[in-house]
């Protein structure tokens, strides 16, 4: 009898292992199916109080899949999940490796901090009335933008873009309760957003039609050995294009100041962390997965062209920055100025710089969140994010405006922070690769940082708060959020771990070309 017992006992924890194995090994495609079903069901439910519960939970859920994820594959693991048993590239490929688990930690991280911050400042920002319509798109985004990271098909690349993208519309335009001009900038980022899906389009058709694949691995492996076909290079320049358009990169940016300028902030505080990262992600993956280094070499598209417009944006977009008396402006251009500094570590085509890119892409992903959402609050006090307006806010609120001290110190990169473990391993890339006039020049532009940094505590702190601001520090639900954000910016300030292992393993990978997409 105490046999059997035991027998059973053992069997069902071997069914259990296997269902755990089963669930992990589901992970790709979990990730996405709960933010994609949930967007639906909110609407459905028509519910406004259980509509913030499912966006939040499915994000929680989302954000866990992600550690998993990158826990199995920042070795250098490669999982391939194939959709409906399909063997690629017949079939459709998720595919997981270091750089897009990175990512996709990103993502899911930010949203989960962002949306119990957005509890209190979408009722402000947009109303009552569109709370489920707001959720629903929220999770569109973040689905659209998850897919886009982490699908090896091309074609879904740009499918999973357009779900984020059209929801990304919708959000922004929510902020036309608070300011109309919200309704011109979605406009403008539909225009622009569109022109640059469409070149990204005809990029993918005419490698189809140089491969007939869209299989990412099976493209690289099919135009190996074509990098003199003129529709392999046509391809390369529209894909670049494109995808240059949707990452803001100077001078493709003009959809951008405006857009983060009159959206709700929360949404602001999103978009930044994650979207233009996704392009500069997708950039990356297309560059180094799929044309592969040698093609890159070959053709001199980055040294010529990337190369100066990165050196641009950290000066133009700088120098714009210190001129704006909106905060939220001022911060949108400071974020071009920093897409240029990743564009610099890609443009270096070594191992160093594109870990420098990488690491930027999510020290300033998680610093941005920070300012970001410590402006939303205060205009949620002040009533506005012009600097006239948010005088004196560092007395009136003490620790929103600490919070964003420490973000502002991240940006311009302060030892200590992030933002400055990116900037020394650029630095190192570009004096490894010879070129020590980029040195200077990635110190000179972080000094105009420290300009317009400088302006954003002056106005906190150096002035009186305006006579009709009520005196009231931010809610609870809002600065624990604002202050993950500000911790998170100094704890991968000093433990760079995660951040540099992930780098250097993704970085290692892309300058393998298509032999780091294989499977382990």
């Amino acid at each position: 009898m105490a046999t059997n017992t035991a027998d059973q006992a053992q069997h069902g924890t071997e069914q259990a292992a296997h269902v755990a194995l089963t669930l992990m090994d589901q992970l790709p495609i979990l990730l996405i199916l709960v933010p994609f079903m949930a967007a639906p069901l909110v609407v459905l439910l028509g519910s406004r109080k259980l509509a913030w519960p499912i966006a939040y939970g499915a994000a929680t859920a989302s954000f866990v899949m992600s550690v998993f994820l990158l826990m199995r594959v920042i070795g250098g693991e490669v999982i391939s999940y194939h959709i409906g048993g399909w063997v690629p590239p017949l079939g459709i490929e998720y595919r997981v490796d270091a750089a897009n688990a990175f990512v996709l930690f990103l993502i899911t991280g930010i949203a989960t901090v962002v949306l119990p911050y957005a509890r209190v400042s979408i009722l402000a920002e947009v109303g009552r009335q569109q709370l489920t319509l707001f959720y629903s798109c929220f999770l569109l985004a973040f689905t659209g933008l998850l897919g886009v990271v982490i699908t090896g098909d091309a074609f879904n690349v740009f499918v999973f873009l357009e779900i984020s993208s059209l929801s990304t519309y919708v959000l922004i335009a929510a902020g036309a309760k608070r300011d109309k001009r919200a309704l011109t900038a979605a406009y403008d980022y539909l225009i622009m957003g569109t022109i640059g899906a469409t070149f990204f389009v005809i990029g993918l058709g005419l490698l189809y039609m140089a491969t007939g694949t869209l299989n990412m691995a099976d493209i690289a492996d099919r135009i190996a050995d074509q990098s003199g076909n003129r529709t392999v290079r046509a391809a390369f320049a529209f894909i670049l294009v494109g995808m240059g358009l949707k990452a803001a990169v100077y001078p493709l940016h003009l959809w951008l100041p405006n857009a983060y300028t009159y959206a709700p902030s929360a949404v602001t505080a999103f978009l930044a962390a994650t979207a233009t990262k996704v392009a500069i992600y997708v950039l990356m993956r297309f560059m180094f997965s799929v044309f592969q280094p040698d093609y890159l070499f070959a053709v001199h598209t980055l040294e010529v062209v990337l190369l100066p417009l990165a050196v641009l944006a950290m000066f133009a977009a700088s120098i714009i920055a210190i001129f704006q008396t909106d905060l939220k402006r001022l911060l949108a251009y400071s974020s071009l100025a920093q897409i240029g500094y990743m564009l610099l570590g890609i443009g270096l085509l070594t191992e160093t710089g594109l870990t420098a890119a990488i690491a930027h892409l999510f020290n300033h992903g998680i610093t941005k969140a920070a300012l970001f959402m410590g402006l939303g609050a205060i205009v949620l006090r002040h009533g506005n994010s012009f600097c006239d307006r948010i005088t004196g806010a560092g007395k009136t609120m003490p620790w929103t405006s600490a919070a964003m001290v420490i973000g502002g110190l991240s940006l311009i990169g302060v030892p200590g922070t992030a933002g400055f473990v990116s900037k020394w391993v650029l630095v190192q890339g570009t004096l490894e690769a010879g070129w020590w006039p980029l040195a200077i020049l990635i110190v000179l532009s972080s000094l105009l940082a420290v300009i317009y940094v400088w302006k954003m505590v002056e106005a906190l702190y150096l002035a009186e708060p305006p006579s009709d601001v009520v005196a009231k520090e931010a809610p609870l639900s809002m600065l624990v959020p604002i202050w993950i954000m500000a911790i998170a910016c100094i704890w991968f300030g000093l433990n760079t771990d995660v951040t540099l292992g992930a780098s250097i393993s993704a970085a290692q990978g892309f300058m393998n070309g298509s032999a780091g997409m294989m499977v382990h």
